[in-house]
């Protein structure tokens, strides 16, 4: 007996506005991250991905010039918070970017946790997230924080509001 497969849903693509909307939003106006120097290196539907430049006002530890970990969780839980964005993006395709982009603003952090695994010593990290379930009230996430040779520095699992 064959077995049928569902064929993967198609990701869609967002339009340049809608994207540089959300860069605006996510790397601008909220001025907590540009204080973190978080910076978005892409965005997609189903995953984003950013990076963390370090500095020496992100050291959590003089003696071995390691990251904070606030600044792990913050950053985990911003980079959460814009995969959700991305996924009601792809979901609302019917409505203008600006509208899509309005729903920003609705979004907030319910429950986060942070699992630190190795300590955060590197020139620059990269955070991604991706979501596990789009409720119509709540969405839940996945999300790594990595060192540049792409070890697992940091995991991280959120719940969102998002009417």
């Amino acid at each position: 007996m064959t077995k049928h497969l569902t064929p993967p849903t198609p990701v869609p693509e967002f339009e340049e506005e809608f994207e540089a909307g959300l860069k605006a939003i996510f790397e601008e106006k909220i001025v907590f991250n540009q204080l973190l120097g978080l910076k978005i290196s892409s965005i997609k539907a189903d995953r984003v991905i950013g990076r963390i430049d370090m500095r020496p006002e992100l050291i959590g530890h003089a003696a071995h010039h390691r990251i904070h970990g606030g600044v792990i969780s913050a950053g985990l839980d911003a980079i959460g918070a814009l995969a959700v964005m991305a996924a009601i993006g792809a979901r609302h395709m019917d409505e203008t970017p600006a509208q899509r982009l309005q729903r920003f603003y609705k979004l907030g952090t319910i429950d986060l946790r942070v699992d630190y695994l190795r300590p955060g010593i590197g020139e620059r990290f990269e955070l991604r997230a991706e979501v596990m379930r789009l409720g119509s009230r709540v969405a839940s996430t996945r999300m790594e924080f990595l060192g540049a040779d792409g070890m697992l520095l940091s995991t991280a699992a959120a719940a969102y509001i998002v009417s």
